[in-house]
C-alpha cells in the first residue's frame, strides 16, 4: 500500500500504467504520484535538469512565465519582497520581478542551496514547473507556505491532470522527472487545508492567497 505523498491518505489506487512506471491517485486529496521505486537518483534528476537552455533573455521563456508573473505582479505593492522557489539553472522569473521593482530571492537544491532563505517570510513566492518534481509534497509545500506573509500570495504553475483518458496521451506524465501532478480537485483540497483564497489563470497558474487572520 502507497501512501499519498501530499495528504498521507492510506488509498492511493492504480490511476495508470505503462511500460516505465506507474501512477496511482489518492481518493482523498486527488494527487496523482509515482511510486518512490520510479524516482531518478538525485544525480539522475540534476542531470536531467543540466540540458535546461533557460535565461532571462529567451524571450519566448518569459513569455511562458508571464503567465505566472502578470497574475501575481497585479497583486503586488509596489517594492515587495519575494521567493522563487525551484528557480532553476537559469533564474528568470526572479528577474522579471526584480525589474519590476521588487526585491527577490531563490532557493533551489540543485543550483542555489541556500537554506536561510527559507528561515524568513515574503509578501509572496512563487514556484513556476516545480511542484510536479517533488517527491514529498507534504513537507515542501508546507515549508513553502511557511514563507508567505499573511495577506501574501503563492503563485504555481504547473500542468493540470485531467481524467484517465487525457492523462493516458499527456506528454506532460513523460517526464521521468515529473513524480507528482496535481488537479483542479488537489489545489482545492489544500486551499482547503490552508485556509486560503484559491484562483486559477489560464489552464497551468494557481493563486493561493494567506488570510490576514493567520498573523
Amino acid at each position: 500500500m502507497h501512501e499519498c505523498p501530499l495528504c498521507q491518505n492510506a488509498t492511493t489506487l492504480p490511476f495508470y500504467e505503462d511500460k516505465r512506471r506507474t501512477w496511482l491517485r489518492c481518493s482523498e486529496c486527488w494527487l496523482i504520484s509515482v511510486p518512490s521505486e520510479y524516482h531518478l537518483t538525485p544525480e539522475e534528476e540534476k542531470s536531467h535538469y543540466d540540458l535546461h537552455q533557460n535565461s532571462p533573455a529567451d524571450m519566448a521563456y518569459r513569455g511562458f512565465l508571464s503567465r505566472l508573473f502578470e497574475p501575481v505582479n497585479q497583486r503586488l505593492p509596489p517594492s515587495s519582497r519575494g521567493l522563487d522557489f525551484g528557480s532553476g539553472p537559469g533564474p528568470t522569473l526572479s528577474v522579471m520581478f526584480e525589474e519590476a521593482g521588487h526585491a527577490m530571492s531563490i532557493y533551489d537544491p540543485f543550483y542555489a542551496h541556500d537554506t536561510s532563505v527559507l528561515q524568513t517570510t515574503y509578501d509572496f513566492a512563487t514556484a513556476s514547473e516545480v511542484v510536479e518534481h517533488i517527491a514529498d509534497p507534504a513537507t515542501e509545500l508546507d515549508r513553502l507556505w511557511s514563507c508567505v506573509k499573511p495577506g501574501g500570495v503563492l503563485g504555481l504553475m504547473t500542468k493540470l491532470a485531467l481524467d484517465a483518458e487525457a492523462f493516458a496521451t499527456w506528454h506532460y506524465k513523460n517526464d521521468p522527472t515529473h513524480i507528482s501532478f496535481f488537479s483542479r480537485e488537489t489545489f482545492t483540497w489544500l486551499a482547503a487545508k490552508w485556509t486560503a483564497k484559491l484562483e486559477f489563470f489560464g489552464s497551468d497558474a494557481i493563486l493561493l492567497t494567506k488570510p490576514l487572520q493567520n498573523a
